[in-house]
């Protein structure tokens, strides 16, 4: 065991923010990972998903099998995703994950395997391991896994292993590495919730600022910008623009079109890309952020049309998005003839708090996306 230690402690010399998920086997390699000095440095977070609510509960579904490829290469996307939102500055996030059935305290009629899935902002790693059964007890099955957790995690880093396996003729070990599709094709195919945009770099599932403005942006105009300075100074915090490629009335987005939407946005001008064609859905998306909307989609807001024509259903939504933390900053627009704020907007008695006023005097710009593209 003592061969090993110098090979963590070069792992947590590098920058990268680990989340280690393990079920089945592992656990040795979870306990040599925090008992070297610098742990605090690499690992965020250790879990031992054993139990299937457990596993249910960090997977977000029920896997097929608990020890299988698929299952660890699950795992692994879960602890990445995990890694990533607790990361504190911008070394990169990986997740590495064992799902094994080793032996135990009675005789096993299957194999006994484990299966070990490296993830990174590129790719994945799986390392399908079938063990000679019956070659080694418990604790020799684990050590071996063990090492392969730090062989993986070292590669993960951008090391050269210098692990010794300790494989056998026996035993089976096969690789294969599997490069992520790019993150706007993982978030067309609801692979990922949202991208981060920001001088034409994506980043899947990024930090995303507080306040958003929402819209379709075909094309782009000084009133957006206009209202984005506005509500920058007034919430004393960044404003990011926001796109769903999905819309309740039209056709999804294709890549080509929100690419040419994407190349409107300056370079000092952060885009976030998402699946959230409702309000709902973004809120659920993004709990505690500002949407900065117009009078026009306030009142959409607060229209029982707009939810399945029911008003209770209304209310339940309303209700989620104040407890959550959501506001909306609510910009007043022309309409026939008359500029209208959020007093005309007909807020149900109890949900005023969801709602902030930008007044006329602080902003107007009688201008919009669609008279642009008539020539209005």
């Amino acid at each position: 065991m003592d061969e090993i230690l110098p090979s963590i402690a070069k792992i947590h010399g590098t920058p990268h923010k680990s989340v280690v998920a393990v079920s089945g086997a592992g656990t040795q390699a979870v306990a040599w990972f925090l008992g070297v000095a610098g742990a605090s440095r690499t690992i965020l977070e250790a879990l031992v998903p054993y139990g299937r609510e457990s596993m249910n509960s960090f997977l977000g579904f029920e896997p097929e099998q608990s020890a299988s490829g698929q299952t660890a290469k699950d795992m692994a996307r879960a602890a990445f995703r995990k890694a990533k939102t607790q990361l504190e500055d911008y070394s990169p996030a990986v997740g590495l994950s064992c799902a094994a059935t080793i032996a135990t305290d009675r005789p096993k009629r299957g194999e006994h395997r484990a299966y070990v899935s490296a993830w990174d902002e590129l790719g994945n790693t799986l390392y399908s391991l079938k063990l000679d059964k019956g070659l080694r007890d418990r604790a020799g099955e684990e050590e071996l896994v063990s090492r392969l957790l730090v062989h993986a995690l070292m590669l993960l880093s951008g090391l050269e292993s210098d692990v010794e396996l300790g494989l056998t003729p026996g035993d089976t070990l096969e690789i294969e590495r599997t490069e992520h599709p790019s993150p706007l094709e993982q978030l067309l195919s609801g692979t990922v919730q949202w991208l981060v945009v920001r001088d034409g770099i994506m980043e899947a599932e990024g930090e995303v600022p507080a306040a958003l403005l929402p819209g379709s942006f075909s094309p782009i105009h000084k009133g957006h910008r206009g209202l984005t300075a506005l509500a920058t100074n007034m919430l004393d915090t960044d404003v990011a623009f926001e796109l769903s490629v999905i819309n309740v009335d039209k056709p999804a987005l294709e890549e080509p079109e929100i690419l040419k939407r994407l190349a409107q946005f300056n370079s000092d001008e952060t885009a976030v890309l998402t699946r959230a064609e409702t309000f709902f859905k973004k809120a659920r998306l993004f709990p505690g952020r500002t949407f900065i909307v117009g009078w026009d989609t306030a009142i959409r807001l607060v229209a029982p049309r707009y939810y399945e024509d029911d008003r209770d259903i209304m209310m339940i939504a309303l209700a989620d998005m104040l407890a959550a933390g959501t506001r909306f900053l609510v910009a007043g627009r022309e309409y026939d003839g008359v500029f209208k704020t959020l007093a005309d907007v007909p807020i149900p008695e109890g949900f005023e708090g969801l709602f902030r006023d930008v007044s006329e005097d602080e902003f107007r710009e009688d201008i919009s996306s669609t008279q642009l593209r008539t020539g209005q």
